[in-house]
């Protein structure tokens, strides 16, 4: 099939890109990182939470401040997503939504993938030693303040599906594009570190329980690995269709060309035995941008780094591509980001838009013995030089909330 463009009033293009990540805070740093094949874990300070004598994480080094007129102040989780929101809305040139720009805040929307939102506010008050009553109507959702510091004035929402939170943000950000509810919507998500989540993967067996060097925990597809390395931070996209980004003049980024969706629902937490709906949700995203498996250039994984997850990937990927598997460029940024949970997709679109714009895939870090049930054409250890047009990128929540995003270049 050709991979000619949709007329350019149906294609929806990313015209702004903001990040708070372990690896940088701007396109442009994270692109370096990733395909320098540089990594974000380090050793934390995990006194009073962990039970591993070392403990391993990909923390944000720093966050961006944001000067607004808003009087309430914003925890960590909610600072990173102003940051990251601010960033994006700068990037596109939407200058004051408040009137005097060029896009009206009435017709922005904002779709925030984030989860547990008031549990952390609640933990983060009781760790510093507070006794909030735990109230999720205490004060207006983040989501909300953020729009409000921002200007923005249309439909403004939280969507959670567990890992694939920020992905499934930018699946309803693209369809409000193209059902003309709003001609703007910045969407994204992020997750911060906290002890919860910590004792809770940890309980799961889902976190690697590795010592020996941070930068070698992440370890997907390896038949070393033992479970993934908990990140933090997060990106913000702003979507819009092709003819507004013409008539405002600005640059497209890349096209988010297709969506597909599916759920299994086999377990809480394990991944199904049956890879059927994980594979459909691939064909789906394939599907809605007019693209054959052939003409896949790059799949970001999932690939998170634990025992059964990365396998199932493998053969849902395998099952959704067939003989175009061999041929497709796969790799896992994970090993580099470490997995930062709700903001995990929205990020991972940011790394296939850079392996567009630097025309090479990213690498799979510590990938030194690829796991035989994970039959891929795998990108070990060094970025790969390489034509890349068309990408796809998966993410599969606990629960079975499994996603496909295909984004390509933007003629």
């Amino acid at each position: 099939m050709s991979r000619s463009l949709p007329p350019a009033d149906r294609s929806v293009v990313i015209t702004g890109i903001g990040a708070v990540t372990p690896l940088g805070n701007d396109f442009e740093t994270i692109a370096d990182a990733l395909l320098a094949g540089r990594s974000g874990v380090v050793e934390i300070d995990g006194a009073g939470f962990s039970r591993e004598a070392r403990q391993f994480a990909a923390p944000v080094a720093a966050i961006p401040t944001v000067a607004t007129d808003a009087e309430d102040s914003l925890d960590r989780l909610g600072r990173i997503c102003l940051a990251a929101s601010s960033a994006a809305k700068v990037d596109a040139g939407l200058g004051d939504l408040r009137g005097s720009g060029p896009v009206a805040g009435a017709r922005v929307g904002l779709v925030l993938g984030i989860g547990a939102e008031h549990l952390k506010r609640w933990e983060a008050d009781f760790l510093a030693g507070g006794r909030q009553v735990f109230s999720p109507v205490s004060r207006p959702s983040l989501v909300h303040r953020i729009a409000a510091r921002l200007g923005i004035e249309g439909p403004a929402v939280t969507v959670a599906a567990a890992c694939a939170s920020s992905g499934y943000a930018l699946a309803l950000a693209r369809r409000w594009i193209a059902t003309g509810l709003v001609d703007v919507c910045l969407a994204g998500g992020c997750d911060i570190l906290s002890p919860t989540g910590f004792a809770a993967f940890y309980n799961l067996r889902a976190l690697s329980r590795r010592s020996d060097d941070p930068v070698r925990a992440s370890r997907p597809f390896d038949r070393d690995r033992d479970g993934f390395v908990m990140g933090e931070g997060g990106a913000v996209l702003v979507l819009e269709s092709r003819r507004h980004a013409d008539a405002r003049g600005a640059r497209a980024r890349g096209e988010l060309a297709g969506v597909g969706m599916s759920g299994d629902a086999a377990h809480m937490v394990m991944p199904s035995d049956d890879p059927t709906q994980a594979a459909r949700a691939i064909q789906l995203a394939l599907h809605s941008a007019g693209v054959e498996p052939a003409d896949l250039d790059y799949v970001n994984a999932h690939a998170a780094g634990t025992p059964v997850g990365d396998v199932a990937e493998a053969t849902a990927i395998r099952l959704a591509l067939g003989a175009a598997t061999d041929h497709v460029a796969a790799s896992s940024t994970k090993s580099m980001s470490g997995h930062l949970v709700s903001g995990a997709a929205a990020f991972e679109a940011l790394a296939c838009l850079a392996a567009i714009d630097r025309q090479a895939i990213p690498p799979t870090l510590n990938l030194d013995s690829p796991d035989d049930r994970c039959r891929l054409d795998h990108v070990p250890h060094v970025a790969r030089p390489h034509p890349v047009t068309v990408t796809a990128s998966n993410s599969f929540g606990f629960g079975g909330a499994n996603l496909c995003l295909v984004i390509r270049r933007a003629a």
